[in-house]
């Protein structure tokens, strides 16, 4: 009868073989939080860091990419957003460092650049929030898909990590899938490879790690946080749409329903036309997340959370916290025996 850590061996081994890894745990790519310090820590510790490009120039991806290889020799790869203005730009950086892979973010990709990329050589995984979209994905090109519920932090869909599982899981068995969103514990990790995940992607469990570069003062916020502080943005009038994000409420949160009033007030009033009124809401978090991350500021600055920041209870070096998912996976398991 096998253990419970062969049995997680045998049930993540697609995805440790398309990451190279020893363990099929990504990291999410934070803006801010996830940089070469802890992109390397987590790569270290045997799972897989990504560096959150975010609006970087090429010229700071560059610097990050190099930094993160002079912290660590094991594989790591890099988040791109679809949207960012200088993409191919950045594609063909990730391919002169020789990044192996690229993960991309922010809605449907290109079939261009998945092949600018995989012509590079690297691995292409993209995000899904349905099952048709997956198939999409699989179809123009994509090596793995990541299924990412409305439990994390960030920018949020509407459907919960659970739901999203059960739609995808059991009908894309050829493709490997990593599942996100609101993971915690080990337990849950060895419930979705179950499922038929290939592996899974953590955010919020890892901020909190030693070697994150965080300001203590958005740790602490962390530490002090349970699960239903983590609440989405509010959306007031359906006329000026606020993208979801969810985030630890605080003043800035609190001001951000404010500022929405008074816009749509001045709005009706004729001050201000619907682009402008528009603008206004959209420019209210702008460098929001980096005056809480780097300059710690948790009273006005953003901080992106997702539900499971409850279950961040210490600051810990990061080898610790994977191998306590590992053996909570892997007990999990030992008890189906």
């Amino acid at each position: 009868m096998a253990s419970g850590r062969q049995r997680l061996e045998e049930l993540w081994a697609d995805g440790r073989k398309l990451l190279g890894v020893e363990h099929a745990i990504m990291g999410g790519a934070m803006s801010w939080v996830s940089e070469r310090n802890l992109v390397a820590a987590i790569s270290n510790a045997g799972g897989f860091g990504v560096i959150a490009c975010g609006a970087m120039t090429p010229d700071h991806l560059s610097a990050e990419i190099a930094g993160t290889k002079a912290l660590t020799s094991q594989p790591f790869g890099v988040n791109l957003i679809t949207m960012h203005p200088d993409l191919d730009a950045l594609v063909d950086l990730c391919a002169d460092h020789g990044v192996a892979h690229v993960v991309l973010a922010g809605g449907l990709p290109t079939t261009d650049s998945i092949r600018r990329i995989k012509y590079s050589g690297a691995k292409v995984l993209a995000f899904s929030p349905t099952l048709a979209f997956a198939r999409k994905l699989v179809r123009i090109g994509v090596d793995a898909v990541i299924v990412e519920g409305m439990e994390a932090g960030g920018h949020i869909g509407p459907v919960s990590t659970s739901i999203l599982a059960q739609e995808i899981l059991p009908y894309l068995r050829d493709t490997p899938v990593f599942v996100a969103g609101g993971i915690g514990r080990g337990e849950v990790i060895a419930g979705y490879v179950r499922m038929g995940a290939a592996g899974v992607q953590l955010g919020s469990r890892f901020v909190c790690a030693r070697e994150s570069v965080a300001h203590p003062n958005f740790k602490k916020a962390f530490l002090r946080a349970a699960a239903r502080d983590a609440q989405p943005s509010v959306q007031l009038d359906p006329r000026f749409r606020v993208i979801p994000v969810r985030a630890l409420t605080n003043q800035a949160s609190r001001d951000f329903l404010q500022k929405q009033h008074e816009v749509i007030a001045r709005h009706d009033a004729g001050e201000l036309d619907e682009k402008a009124a528009q603008l206004e809401i959209e420019h209210f978090w702008a460098g929001a997340l980096r005056r809480a991350v780097v300059d710690g500021d948790v009273v006005h600055g953003s901080l992106m959370a997702g539900q499971s920041v409850g279950m961040v209870t210490s600051e810990q070096p990061m080898a610790e916290i994977m191998a306590e998912l590992v053996d909570q996976a892997c007990e999990a398991l030992d008890h189906e025996n």
